[in-house]
């Protein structure tokens, strides 16, 4: 992700950090509409964070998140196009991605863009927050994961208002959905991003990941999964340092337990 003229980006700003990577959408001439640049450019994001896992956030530049598909691109496809999977080949791969993504959410969200945050581990939001599927509306239905991931974040009859009547919610909405979990003011939507991030940088990388990948497994690969994955991790030297230091903590005494009683004190001050 260098900035030489190979590497540049042209839909995207992207800032990268030790253990995160910030993209930015960025065509503000279409509300950060998703097109096939911006896809191709978010698969190399993809590819970069596959080979290098970090955590991903992903905000929209201009006050918008993404207000949609690219509507002009997207009046022209065909049948063909669209068993290609375009979009939802892409938010199957960021679902995917070995560490977690953090999708920070303002102004409109709109169809694919919409389904690019539901693609996402988390939503945090800000009060202008519009997110939904319009997508009926247009003749079409939303085909990148919204049918499959919106029932699973916020339950079958939510799923099938948004889906069925293009019902768009506010943020106050989606936080009693808990399709987002925050809400911040626009000016600290990032500063918030950077405080989940931290929380899970905070954690052993190893064991996020492993957790990540077992909690989307499927349903009947449980118990086994669960042990088979736990077994790797009790052999990691992260799990072996983290909880010798818990024990090592655990047993320091408190700077309380250091000091004298109330009763002790007096005795002392009372001696002659």
């Amino acid at each position: 992700m260098a900035g030489d003229k190979e590497n540049a980006y042209t839909t995207l700003q992207v800032t990268e950090l030790p253990d995160r990577v910030v993209v930015l959408l960025d065509r503000p001439e279409v509300r950060n509409a998703i097109d096939q640049a911006m896809v191709d450019e978010l698969h190399r994001i993809c590819q970069s964070l596959e080979t290098h896992p970090r955590i991903l956030i992903v905000a929209g530049a201009g006050g918008v998140f993404a207000s949609g598909a690219d509507i002009g691109q997207l009046r022209q496809r065909r049948r063909d196009d669209a068993l290609q999977g375009i979009n939802s080949s892409l938010f199957v791969r960021i679902a995917k991605l070995p560490m977690p993504v953090i999708a920070a959410l303002d102004g409109y969200c709109l169809g694919g863009g919409a389904e690019l945050a539901y693609a996402a581990d988390f939503r945090i939001g800000t009060p202008s927050l519009r997110i939904g599927n319009p997508e009926t509306g247009l003749g079409i239905m939303a085909a990148a994961g919204a049918t499959w991931r919106l029932r699973e974040l916020v339950g079958e009859p939510l799923a099938k208002d948004i889906l069925l009547t293009g019902r768009v919610l506010k943020a106050p909405e989606a936080l009693a959905a808990r399709l987002i979990t925050e809400v911040h003011e626009p000016t600290d939507l990032m500063a918030g991003a950077h405080a989940l991030a931290d929380r899970i940088a905070s954690q052993d990388p190893l064991a996020v990941r492993i957790t990540k990948s077992v909690f989307h497994a499927p349903p009947e690969s449980h118990p086994v999964i669960d042990q088979l994955a736990q077994g790797i991790l009790f052999e990691s030297q992260a799990k072996l340092d983290r909880m010798q230091a818990f024990l090592d903590r655990k047993n320091q005494p408190s700077p309380a337990s250091t000091l004298p009683s109330n009763a002790e004190a007096t005795t002392e001050e009372t001696k002659p």
